[in-house]
């Protein structure tokens, strides 16, 4: 008899990439305040993640390397995609304040709903419910700050979660025939393609890393972590119910830069936050929603090969 369940270990799963990807913003803002540009702090911690994942998948199961050309272009497409993401997260980390930014990027969960849709997926109607009570809990965070939001920052982060959420969604479908560690290593590849080629473009000046050292490793850590997670809660729980679980990194964003960055949240957003952590205890209630891996939406290309 297995311990778990599938939903089981998706929760798992999606609980500690909730946690990795809390701790991320925290670690980056760190290494942006030593004087790392976006840019570089982007390309260190994805090309070391990359390197983590490698040296895993050598030294463990070398046959998590294969994988099939329609999948490996999904993969690549994903990571493409996520990699431009991450460089909007970034420079919009840069601007704004990190617990601010990871509520922002909290918008992820009804972009995967938008996307789902445009694909003729399903939705349940007890998610709908969770995603409109994460509204007036966004609201209250994003409408309550002690400082004004720095609206090119917010607008980047927005970018950055239209673009995880469709990564997410486009993961998903690779995942019904490719294992979850194949799925983050080729993701990850692609990522870090994107982003070095943007930091070389984009950023002529040397990186300064000598204070900011310790922060990008324990991000790349975090990055290779989180990745390996993400995608086991995906494939054992769903890409909307990931996202949905994932809105608990919001508080643990906010908690640390309270008290490592220094930021505060006012009574109202406190009341938002909580809201959002009702929503996180909901997942237990909400039935996995049969997901077609065979599509007719806009991602109909990413059909299996024994279709």
């Amino acid at each position: 008899m297995k311990k778990f369940t599938a939903q089981g270990r998706g929760i798992i799963a999606g609980t500690a990439s909730a946690v990795f990807l809390g701790l991320s913003p925290i670690f980056g803002k760190i290494a942006l305040l030593q004087g790392v540009s976006p840019f570089a702090v982007v390309a260190i911690r994805t090309t070391l993640a990359l390197f983590f994942l490698f040296c895993y998948l050598f030294l463990t199961n070398r046959q998590y390397f294969y994988i099939y050309p329609i999948g490996l272009t999904g993969c690549l497409i994903a990571g493409l995609i996520n990699g431009i993401g991450s460089i909007f997260y970034y420079t919009a980390l840069h601007r704004i304040d990190a617990g601010i930014g990871q509520l922002i990027y909290s918008f992820y969960p009804l972009f995967m709903v938008f996307w789902l849709l445009l694909d003729r997926q399903s939705v349940s109607k007890f998610t709908v419910i969770r995603l409109i009570l994460v509204i007036p809990g966004v609201y209250l965070l994003l409408n309550n700050s002690y400082q004004g939001i720095d609206y090119l920052g917010a607008l980047f982060m927005l970018i950055a979660a239209v673009l995880y959420a469709l990564h997410l969604l486009i993961t998903q479908r690779v995942l019904y025939d490719v294992p979850a560690p194949t799925v983050a290593f080729y993701t990850l590849a692609a990522m870090s393609v994107t982003v070095v080629i943007s930091f070389l473009v984009m950023d002529s000046s040397p990186p300064q890393l000598e204070r900011a050292v310790w922060p990008l490793l324990v991000l790349a850590v975090i990055t290779f972590l989180s990745r390996i997670s993400l995608f086991y809660g995906v494939k054992h729980l769903g890409g909307i119910q990931t996202a949905l679980l994932g809105l608990g990194e919001i508080l643990i964003t906010v908690v640390i830069a309270q008290a490592v960055l220094a930021e505060r949240l006012t009574p109202l957003q406190w009341v938002g936050a909580s809201v959002i952590m009702l929503n996180w205890l909901l997942l237990t209630y909400d039935k996995k929603t049969a997901q077609k891996p065979y599509g007719k939406g806009f991602l109909h290309w990413l059909n299996p090969p024994s279709l």
